[in-house]
């Protein structure tokens, strides 16, 4: 079988390049060639058509775009693609649904006249044209042949959403490496773990904000909860970042009198993860909902975050953003209503006063984890593409 991966890769900083790469390294092992016919082209029609051109797209049965992030590229592409090559197999998997992407290249006039205006006119330019995106998103749905997510929840509101069949959007969950197990680190100092790039949207003020909660609460805990903050500081990002973050929540911290609680660990280094989450013994995911992408539509994607939380055997403390909620509803972790931070501090409150959660949490997990191993996953992914070549019904 050979496939054309349509999607970001290293070096490029954010989730969905390293899905991709392991997504790309999981097919390869069991016999698949993958191919990237799109590597370096820029996300914009002229530069993708430009490349389409180049290729032999009937050398490969079947192509596979990672759409999400903010970004229009891979699905440009797979709308030229529909009219270039009409029986040529289209899949896709959605990190973002229940939207396929959330704005369109280029703004018709007169809208487009407000791009270069003050905020807040170009976000509200994107919304009036909202219309017309939608209608281009439903179009390029209908000529896919498959579509996956990585959650039941994104499955269903991407189906609504676009108007497809349900049989048409599959569900196949984030997938893990195969990590060693280790032991938790002692329960006497609770150690929590924010992990993910760093940046606003994430949340990271509400959980700095209830820990000092908590120890105002409970100043007892003080010597016995540490948090580490910890990740990369430069993903793409579909809108601008505001000021210097890291400073501002930096200020914050000192403000609060937690400098000496908290951890930093920046750009942590690929080798370094797995030991990192291990040290810990719950990750605290306290993810907001973008207000700007919230006028678009609902964003019930996950997070590859929390898929390592499983990969390392860990619990999570997660907010109801996105599909967490679905995601830690087995016994693997807790979550609280959005952007509460009182909810939150009465999270991490339990927590430090019942550590032994922690315990049942990461033995979860870790079944949850071997559930997802990417050797399983990338197999549920050769069967769909199987499928989709062959013309099966979907489902079959």
């Amino acid at each position: 079988m050979r496939i054309a991966l349509l999607a970001p890769l290293p070096p490029e900083k954010n989730g969905i390049a390293d899905y991709a790469k392991h997504f790309r390294t999981a097919l390869e092992q069991l016999g698949v060639t993958v191919l990237t016919p799109l590597a370096g082209v820029a996300g914009n029609c002229e530069a993708i058509k430009q490349a389409i051109g180049g290729f032999d797209w009937q050398s490969v049965d079947v192509v596979h775009a990672e759409l999400g992030g903010g970004r229009l590229g891979e699905f440009l592409a797979l709308r030229e693609l529909r009219k270039a090559y009409p029986q040529l197999p289209l899949t896709a998997t959605v990190h973002d649904p229940e939207r396929i992407v959330w704005r369109r290249e280029h703004l018709p006039f007169p809208l487009n006249l407000l791009e270069r205006l003050p905020s807040p006119l170009p976000q509200a330019a994107v919304v009036l044209a909202d219309p017309l995106t939608l209608r281009e998103e439903r179009q390029v749905a209908k000529g896919l042949t498959r579509l996956v997510t990585l959650t039941r929840l994104g499955a269903d509101c991407l189906t609504q959403r676009m108007q497809l069949p349900a049989s048409k959007v599959a569900v196949i969950n984030h997938a893990n490496l195969a990590i060693a197990p280790a032991a938790l680190p002692s329960l006497d100092t609770l150690r929590l773990l924010y992990f993910g790039f760093i940046y606003r949207g994430k949340g990271i003020e509400d959980l700095v904000q209830a820990l000092a909660d908590v120890f105002k609460q409970a100043p007892e805990l003080r010597d016995r909860v540490r948090l580490t903050l910890a990740g990369g500081t430069a993903a793409e990002m579909a809108f601008g970042a505001g000021g210097n973050y890291l400073e501002q929540l930096n200020a914050q911290i000192a403000a609060l009198g937690l400098t000496d609680a908290i951890d930093w660990q920046l750009n942590l280094p690929a080798d370094q993860i797995a030991q990192t989450i291990q040290a810990h013994h719950v990750m605290v995911l306290p993810y907001r909902e973008s207000k700007k992408l919230g006028l678009l539509g609902r964003q019930r994607g996950t997070s590859g975050a929390l898929s390592w939380a499983a990969a390392c055997g860990r619990g999570a403390i997660t907010s109801d953003a996105r599909a967490f909620a679905e995601e830690v509803a087995s016994g693997n972790g807790a979550i609280y209503p959005e952007g509460d931070v009182a909810a939150l501090g009465e999270q991490l409150l339990r927590l430090a006063r019942t550590p032994s959660l922690a315990r049942d949490w990461a033995e979860r997990a870790g079944e949850i984890g071997r559930e997802r191993l990417w050797p399983l996953t990338a197999q549920k992914f050769k069967q769909l593409f199987e499928q989709a070549i062959s013309g099966a019904p979907y489902g079959a």
